[in-house]
């Protein structure tokens, strides 16, 4: 059989191991390609690639380069292929092109002129032409463009290979099957494996990696249940050893289920996604061998029969505001503590975009694999569970205090030049608006990254993470520096700044308190009255972002019914009182804050009779069946990014709950009411399904204040209406 030059595409960072992959399905490695391999083998090798291959995302059969120096130089390379060899005259065909230069700006100009170049191909042959298809092309052309030459090739595959047809629900997936199996082989899982270990994923959400593994355990072709392939129409294509291939991974998916089979166990506190995996294992045909069920990471116990040696791999989620982050800090910390204690002797792979958590775990970890998820940097973090490497969380200098010096003068002078200029032009903006707290600074410099905030002579910083590049005892100097700079530029007492540094605490501390001074100070926002504490909590009580979108509620509630889902302190619901609201209640599951925010009313001479605040779960609240006095004509919700406190009932992952939520909150809004929905996930997207249900305005843009320009995608905000 002729050999054959393939290009085999897979996520970014797989590279490597796809390239070792291929070549166990007969192909030779030419050479390596971002987001990719070339290769060289027979049709069979092709074939078997898009079978088994369990990193790749397409196989293209290279069938020509040509000249694309200008789009007439691509046209006639185009049309001086032989494209009757590879697709039916009556057949249809579709083109995806990827790349650009300077000649060829626009890849669906690009896709045009290869279109044009293989139609006219066969008119010049006096053949009938094929029809152009988006959507399920009897061929699919690959074009891919690299400075002024253009590769062009038939897509064996198809379709993105890594979806294996078992993971068919709608909605955001975390982590697509391919980046699974790639995690699996970088922690080890197939030695593990072959050696008679088990697997087990303690927050396994859908089950994605569960099933992978199992497959791959099994010895199951991950293409094994696909529809169909891109080649099955191609006129190159070789049915005889499409057959053999097929009856092969037949016979080893029933050999391998003969042989022993690994414990695959995983569990969610999410019953919602349980039942989303249980979908996804049956589809998979892997019922009565992979097992999941609903428990929460804390009471994850050893298995009677599980193997002294196995595999935990998991995909913690991770938070976006610091408070967020803080608390998720404790989810890291319990995940160790109970893996420590039920398997010892295991390994651990945790797969995180935040790997700064890997700490929190108590494990010293022995290797880090950079990958990404989709365009998310992440990394894989891989631990031996054994009290060898066990590790207590500590900052390695916290003997005390940092206290305030100047190592290098002339970068401090710099943070003190920027500071000046940005007190200059904020704080007239600030005093003109009526406004007694807002950001000066926000990471404007990258050797100082801060988040200062003056809060009507106090002023309050917080340090971002640094990344690991930079060296801790480094950013302790720099903190240093910051901490006599700021003073002196803002004309403050030193004892009047508070600086919130990481520290990692236990237990609830972690996301509720920091501290015990119970030092309030009231704060004013366009004659609003607000206590907030500096000190005890990570946050202060009062989110300075959304300064813009309290005003509005403000300036807007008179005579409203207003309803603060979520409410945190309550300081939207105090403008609402402020601005003439006629009633309003306010939800939060914290007693803490629900207690805050009353406290926030009454100061605001808000009578308590019609400006209820009270303790509730807003997702249980929303769920229940809303009676005619329950419905508002102004309704706010910012809810967290994730929240998984013992005190909800499920948890709370705004991405994927969000267009619940608004529907849930669209049956408590008046015919002609708004709700204000916000949220702070800055890789949030809005379902497009709510479009054409509700009227929805985005408005993040009029809602970000002059001191948060600087990070404009601190959040964003919609209006949403009923349609009319």
């Amino acid at each position: 059989m002729s050999r054959r030059v393939f290009f085999v595409t897979c996520p970014k960072g797989v590279e490597y191991l796809l390239a070792d992959e291929i070549q166990a399905f007969g192909l030779e490695l030419v050479r390596h390609s971002p987001a990719g391999v070339w290769a060289e083998g027979d049709l069979a090798a092709g074939y078997r690639t898009c079978l088994w291959s369990r990193l790749a995302n397409r196989v293209i059969l290279h069938v020509a380069e040509v000249d694309a120096a200008n789009e007439n130089a691509l046209y006639e390379g185009v049309l001086g292929v032989d494209w009757s060899s590879h697709i039916p005259g009556r057949g249809s065909f579709r083109v995806t092109f990827l790349g650009q230069n300077q000649a060829i700006r626009n890849t669906q100009f690009g896709a045009q002129r290869v279109k044009d170049g293989i139609v006219d191909s066969f008119r010049a042959a006096g053949a009938q032409r094929p029809s152009v298809a988006p959507k399920s092309p009897d061929v699919a052309v690959s074009a891919r463009l690299h400075r002024n030459r253009l590769s062009l090739g038939i897509d064996l595959s198809g379709h993105s290979l890594h979806m294996r047809g078992y993971r068919t629900e709608k909605g955001i997936a975390p982590l697509k099957e391919n980046l699974a199996a790639a995690l699996l082989y970088r922690a080890g899982w197939p030695e593990i494996a072959a050696a008679g270990g088990d697997f087990v994923d303690p927050m396994c959400g859908s089950g994605t990696l569960l099933i992978e593994a199992a497959m791959m355990a099994l010895d199951i072709a991950p293409g094994r249940r696909q529809d169909g392939f891109g080649f099955e129409k191609w006129l190159g294509h070789q049915p005889e050893i499409w057959l053999e291939l097929k009856q092969e991974a037949e016979r080893r998916a029933h050999e391998g289920k003969r042989a022993r089979v690994p414990t695959f166990a995983g569990f969610d506190q999410d019953s919602r996604v349980i039942a989303t995996a249980w979908k996804n294992i049956a589809r998979a045909g892997l019922e009565g061998i992979v097992h999941v069920e609903v428990r929460p990471v804390e009471s994850f116990t050893r298995g009677e029969k599980w193997s002294q040696r196995g595999l935990v791999l998991t995909n913690p989620p991770y938070g976006e505001r610091l408070s967020e982050r803080r608390e998720l800090s404790t989810l890291y910390e319990a995940l160790g503590e109970t893996v420590k204690s039920a398997v010892p002797g295991w390994r651990m792979a945790v797969f995180t975009g935040a790997p700064e958590f890997g700490k929190s775990i108590g494990l010293r970890s022995f290797k880090q694999y950079k990958l990404f998820n989709g365009k998310l940097p992440a990394q894989l973090l891989l631990f031996e569970v054994d009290e060898a490497n066990a590790m207590t969380p500590r900052d390695p200098d916290r003997s005390g205090e940092i206290r305030p010096r100047i190592a290098n003068e002339e970068r401090a002078s710099m943070l003190r030049n920027r500071l000046k200029k940005n007190l200059k032009t904020l704080g007239q903006w600030a005093r003109k608006q009526g406004i007694g707290c807002y950001r000066v600074y926000d990471a404007d410099m990258p050797e100082y990254a801060l988040a200062i905030d003056l809060y009507e002579g106090r002023v309050h910083v917080q340090e971002y993470a640094a990344p690991k590049t930079v060296d801790e005892r480094a950013a302790r100097e720099r903190l240093a520096e910051a901490l006599a700079v700021i003073p002196e530029v803002l004309g403050i007492d030193p004892a009047d700044l508070i600086c919130k540094q990481r520290q990692r605490q236990a237990g609830t501390q972690q996301y509720e308190k920091q501290s015990a001074t119970g030092e309030f100070m009231t704060v004013h926002e366009y004659g609003c009255a607000l206590r907030v504490n500096l000190k005890d909590y990570l946050d202060t009580g009062l989110f300075l972002d959304h300064r813009p979108v309290r005003y509005w509620i403000q300036t807007h509630a008179k005579g409203q019914r207003f309803l603060n889902l979520f409410c945190y302190t309550g300081a939207a619901s105090v403008h609402a009182a402020v601005g003439g609201a006629s009633r309003s209640l306010s939800l939060d599951m914290s007693k803490t804050y629900v207690n805050w925010a009353r406290e926030n009313l009454a100061l605001n001479g808000a009578d308590s009779g019609k400006h209820r605040v009270e303790q509730a779960d807003c997702l249980a609240w929303l769920a229940e069946k809303p009676s005619p006095d329950q419905r508002y004509d102004l309704i706010f919700m910012d809810p967290p990014t994730f929240s998984n406190s013992a005190r909800m009932q499920g948890v709370l992952d705004i991405q994927k709950d969000h267009a619940t939520l608004i529907r849930q909150a669209m049956r408590r809004l008046t015919s002609d009411g708004l709700l204000i929905f916000s949220n702070n996930f800055r890789r949030f997207r809005l379902d497009e399904t709510l479009q054409s249900e509700f009227s929805v305005e985005e408005v993040s843009k009029s809602t970000i204040d002059r001191d948060f320009q600087r990070n404009p995608k601190i959040h964003r905000c919609w209006h949403i209406r009923h349609l009319s």
